[in-house]
């Protein structure tokens, strides 16, 4: 019976190696929204990292949150570090590109729970008398996190972060 028991357990695991195997060697994760406010607008609250503070997610999960903001937090070169509990964990995000008022291209570093490489895109478009904004990010994904992909849904759950994301964007950017 023991024998039976670490046979059928072998097999499932090497099902769920298999199945990680099998999975994209990248991701994309992607929202988009529309705000009824102009384009330089949204663009602004997005390209001042010091602005995330009141529209981003992950901001809120943490109330003490350790950031760090580079000397300049605006546009191209600006930086923003951040240090929190399990939730949040440590990561580090830089504006790689910035083109007012239609897009801007961040690099995200996670540190801590994983490690991760990745990049953060907002596209900004108007649209009638507003903007159709959409937030994207996309990166490797290494077995290891193929491995976790087996078992979670990375489009349902960072999807629902940028949704969350876009609503309060759109608050803060429709005042």
């Amino acid at each position: 019976m023991i024998k039976l028991i670490v046979l059928v357990v072998a097999l499932v695991i090497l099902a769920i190696l298999i199945l990680a195997s099998f999975k994209p060697d990248s991701f994309r994760v992607e929202r988009s929204a529309t705000i009824l406010a102009p384009p330089e607008k949204v663009f602004a609250y997005i390209n001042d990292l010091h602005s995330w503070a009141a529209w981003s997610p992950w901001e809120k999960l943490d109330p003490n949150l350790k950031r760090t903001y580079s000397a300049n937090t605006i546009g191209t070169g600006a930086s923003y570090e951040w240090q929190g509990n399990r939730k949040v964990g440590r990561g580090r995000m830089t504006i790689g590109e910035s083109v007012a008022p239609s897009s801007i291209v961040i690099k995200l570093d996670f540190f801590v729970p994983m490690r991760a490489h990745n990049t953060a895109e907002f596209t900004l478009a108007a649209y009638g008398n507003g903007t159709f904004v959409t937030w994207a990010m996309y990166g490797p994904s290494s077995y290891l996190a193929r491995l976790f992909h087996v078992f979670l849904n990375m489009d349902k759950m960072v999807g629902r972060d940028f949704e969350d994301g876009l609503v309060n964007l759109k608050a803060l950017a429709e005042k």
